[in-house]
């Protein structure tokens, strides 16, 4: 079922979107040759506990960490731990935070270094595709316009989305319906109503759109051991424009 979100609940939401934010930027800060993705998942860890909240991801159906931290060929669901980065590495943070009973969720693709000139327009055209995508995230529209918009850019730049995970709903549970592709036929699914909060996160392989999952039962690579790219919003929908709720607090 899906759940329209009262003005309470967005407000709370708004908050949470804020630390989940402000975690990601954080560890996102300390990308650099040398550091350990465990050192990525402690920073992420002290802003969410800094600000009163819990990781959403922590114990989540057995996760390990507070974040998931995936490196080059890695799509999703990587594990922190004593691997230190290296100069041309991408790496995708996904993190979530758990404030007064509701979730933010996002994550970024930030490049360790210099990266290749093909790394950094994957890197590009990842971030712009969820903003593609969301331009369709309208009251009256179909969640599969989203995933549509989503899918005609990264193929137009030669990339290929990712099929076997996918958007989400997002509130007081961290995975709600409906399921948000990030491709397909348009005038598909569920329309789009003021209130839905939901998480739009392209995940876009430089290779092939294949991908398997390690025998860790978590991390998913991709099957030709190219390139992939992550970027993730959690989002309100309005009687306009949507709103995305996974933005830095302001500063006071």
């Amino acid at each position: 079922m899906i759940r329209i979100k009262s003005a309470h609940e967005i407000k709370l939401m708004q908050e949470a979107g804020q630390i989940t934010a402000a975690a990601r930027a954080a560890a996102g800060a300390l990308v650099a040759p040398g550091i350990t993705t465990r050192e990525l998942d402690e920073a992420a860890r002290k802003v969410i506990v800094g600000y009163g909240a819990t990781p959403s991801f922590l114990n989540y159906n057995g996760f390990p960490a507070s974040i998931c931290c995936s490196v080059n060929n890695e799509v999703i669901h990587g594990f922190p731990g004593g691997r230190k980065l290296k100069e041309g590495d991408l790496v995708k943070i996904d993190v979530g935070a758990k404030y007064m009973g509701y979730h933010g969720d996002c994550a970024e693709t930030f490049p360790c270094g210099k990266i290749s000139d093909e790394a950094r327009r994957l890197i590009e055209v990842t971030r712009q595709s969820f903003y593609e995508g969301i331009k369709l995230a309208r009251e009256g529209q179909r969640v599969s316009d989203i995933g549509h918009a989503v899918q005609a850019y990264v193929e137009a730049n030669g990339f290929s989305v990712v099929r076997d995970y996918v958007g989400h709903g997002v509130g007081s549970e961290l995975h709600e319906a409906p399921e948000v592709p990030n491709y397909g036929n348009p005038g598909r699914g569920p329309r789009l109503i003021a209130g839905m909060t939901i998480a739009v996160e392209p995940m876009v392989n430089q290779g092939g759109y294949q991908v398997k999952t390690l025998s860790n039962g978590w991390t998913v690579v991709t099957v030709d051991g190219k390139l992939s790219s992550h970027y993730e919003n959690s989002i309100l929908i309005t009687k306009g424009d949507p709103i995305i709720l996974t933005v830095l607090p302001d500063k006071k």
